[in-house]
């Protein structure tokens, strides 16, 4: 390794001071090239979109400049947990080899901390929705005096997936702010203030872009001003940012509404008597626009689509004079409590809600709906965010930096960067370090049927069971929809004696534990682990991709984006559709290999890698694994490892 590197890089190299706090630390020439870039960036604050293959450390590679260059800078990532692991790991580490006197601060939506306010009207109201809950209500409020940070993912009272966890948390709806009488205690209003003091603060996608969406002139509210932007696991930003640039109504919210109108009323003289009538039919038509939904619309679906079902449409109208019949109600009351207020507030930008939704729709936006159990949301997403987001990087004096594992389709970042407006930005490329000739197979069946076959799984599962067997379980299965991962579900038992691990059958994280401590399980898995998950070691020795992993043509959105590309002569498949499977192939295929010593073998079951001119696309964006089409050559992989490991022990 070269000893000519300067600044960053020369802290990462050989003699520097990680390896005094990193056992394994080595020197990467790749991890040394990403620090120079960063740090160059933040030096002349530019914009840097660098896509670091697996293994580079690119956690390091801004850590370092971000702590030497000694700028206030807000690091955001995809996940609470990639969060904590920086906050409480990596930071720590950082700040010791370096000697940094860096303060820094953890900042989470509202929705992570426990709201004193609301636990305590939860508990005056008493309507709970379980005994569970109601043992976890009482848990929390013993708690409460002895947490630090209110952060409700630390607590043991509550569970992940707990129906109280809505009921004592607030939302950016019914928080009353400075008003609340329990404010001095807030523990969001104490999250935020150090975060306005700290130089360093790690948040989440969702955190940044949902700030960036409530003030559009800047950061402002919740996140402080600072001269530098490290976004990680930055594939996910366009489409989280595309999220918080929408507005969405809810059956959720209107629910939610009622229940906080009642509650509050209640603390007041004749409050109760005051509301009841109308929020009872609120309540009634929102129970019928439910069921209404349930009988006659899709899961998901474009806002014409809701408009062209007169039953649902005919009692949405319902729905939107039952709320507005609460704002006299709420007027009559004003003053009467701060609480009250705040509902006749969102009350209000409910009812401008369904004011814009009385509207034409303007070509800017596309309005859709879809349905997750009985609850019902209607969203208006803007087509294209990257004006949007641009205009908010040119109104900052700060520089940015994207990265992730995963942003370039065969080599280019063109998708990338216009997504996000970036077109001024510099981008680098930077290949993993692990030796995948050697330690990875990828695997691809050539006898399969189509993947919208209906023996497509059944047949699938056929044929990697004797892979299955040969990798002693150890596996992932990626399905690209929950329809095939539950018919997998049902099959794969009668296949295998490994233990199987289900999602959906319990949280995602004891799902991964347990999938872990078991050492020879099956994990069958959609969409939320085909990125941000990490299985180190022989624990996952095989990862097994149902088809590649396009978008449904009906989706609302992409259907609208589709229509517009076209409209400006672009080719909506090669421009959207491609790009975005493509990232989507990468994200679950990087399962495989997270560590230099890891081995395994990728197995991509559809048949499409080689019977369409765009498999290419998909094949030399992938990792330069050695490739097979006969099943006998993977089972041989595992066969040889296992030969090499009883050699090694021999020898030892």
């Amino acid at each position: 390794m070269s000893s000519s590197t300067e600044g960053s890089a020369k802290l990462l190299d050989s003699g520097g001071p990680f390896e005094a706090v990193l056992s394994e630390f080595a020197p990467r020439r790749e991890q040394l090239q990403l620090a120079e870039a960063i740090e160059k960036t933040i030096l002349t604050g530019g914009t840097l979109v660098a896509e670091a293959g697996t293994g580079i450390g690119k956690t390091l590679s801004y850590l370092v400049p971000v702590l030497e260059g000694r700028k206030r800078t807000i690091i955001s990532t995809g996940t609470k947990t990639l969060q904590d692991q920086l906050f409480f790991r990596d930071l720590p580490l950082v700040k010791k080899a370096l000697g940094s006197s860096m303060s820094i601060a953890l900042l989470k939506g509202r929705g992570n901390y426990l709201c004193i306010y609301r636990m305590e009207q939860t508990r005056k109201e008493g309507r709970l929705p379980s005994r569970q809950s109601a043992t976890e209500l009482e848990d929390l409020r013993l708690w409460a005096p002895l947490t630090e940070d209110g952060d409700l993912s630390t607590s043991s009272a509550i569970r992940g997936d707990s129906e109280l966890w809505p009921l004592v948390t607030s939302t950016t709806d019914n928080c009353l702010g400075s008003e609340c009488p329990d404010f001095e205690a807030c523990f969001v209003a104490r999250a935020r203030r150090d975060a306005q003091q700290a130089d360093v603060v790690v948040v989440n996608h969702h955190l940044l872009f949902a700030d960036m969406a409530i003030k559009h002139g800047g950061f402002g509210e919740v996140l402080p001003g600072a001269s530098v932007f490290v976004v990680d696991e930055a594939h996910q930003a366009p489409e989280t940012a595309s999220q918080f640039f929408s507005v969405s109504l809810s059956t959720r919210q209107i629910a939610d509404l009622c229940s906080d109108i009642l509650a509050e009323a209640a603390e007041t003289s004749g409050g109760l008597t005051t509301v009841r009538n109308e929020v009872a039919h609120c309540r009634q038509i929102l129970r019928e626009f439910q069921a209404t939904s349930s009988e006659h619309l899709p899961e998901r679906g474009s806002w014409q689509e809701m408009l062209d079902r007169e039953p649902v449409r005919d009692v949405l109208q319902l729905l939107d004079s039952a709320v507005t019949a609460l704002i006299p109600v709420l007027d009559s009351m004003q003053g009467a409590s701060r609480g009250l207020d705040g509902c006749a507030q969102r009350i209000a930008e409910i009812h401008a809600h369904f004011d814009h939704l009385d509207k034409p729709v303007p070509s800017s936006e596309v309005r859709w709906f879809e349905r997750r159990g009985r609850g019902v949301s209607i969203h208006t997403t803007p087509l294209d965010i990257s004006s949007l987001f641009s205009s908010f990087c040119e109104q900052l004096d700060a520089a940015w930096v994207f990265t992730s594992a995963t942003l370039s389709v065969n080599g280019s970042f063109d998708h990338f960067v216009r997504q996000m407006g970036l077109f001024d930005a510099d981008t680098l490329k930077l290949d993993s370090p692990f030796d995948y000739p050697n330690n990875a197979l990828l695997w691809l069946p050539e006898s399969l049927p189509e993947p919208r076959d209906r023996e497509f799984v059944p047949e699938l599962l056929r044929q990697v069971t004797p892979i299955l067997k040969a990798s002693k379980g150890r596996a992932f299965i990626l399905f690209t929809s929950h329809r095939a991962l539950r018919q997998a579900a049902e099959l794969l038992p009668g296949k295998t004696d490994h233990p199987l691990f289900v999602q959906g059958d319990m949280p995602r994280s004891t799902l991964l534990e347990e999938f872990r401590r078991s050492g020879d399980g099956i994990l069958l898995g959609s969409a939320s682990f085909w990125g941000g998950v990490d299985v180190m070691g022989e624990a996952l020795s095989l990862v097994v991709i149902d088809k590649l992993p396009f978008a449904p043509p009906n989706d609302p959105v992409m259907v609208a984006r589709s229509d517009e590309l076209r409209q400006h002569g672009g080719n909506p498949f090669m421009d959207l559709f491609l790009p975005q499977a493509v990232i989507a192939l990468k994200q679950g295929a990087g399962r495989l290999i997270r560590d230099v010593n890891d081995r395994g073998v990728l197995v991509i079951c559809d048949r499409r890698l080689r019977t369409k001119g765009y498999g290419s696309v998909f094949l030399d964006s992938l990792p330069p694994m050695v490739q097979t089409q006969d099943p006998e050559e993977a089972v041989a992989f595992f066969d040889g490892a296992e030969s090499r490991a009883k050699a090694n022990a021999v020898d030892a």
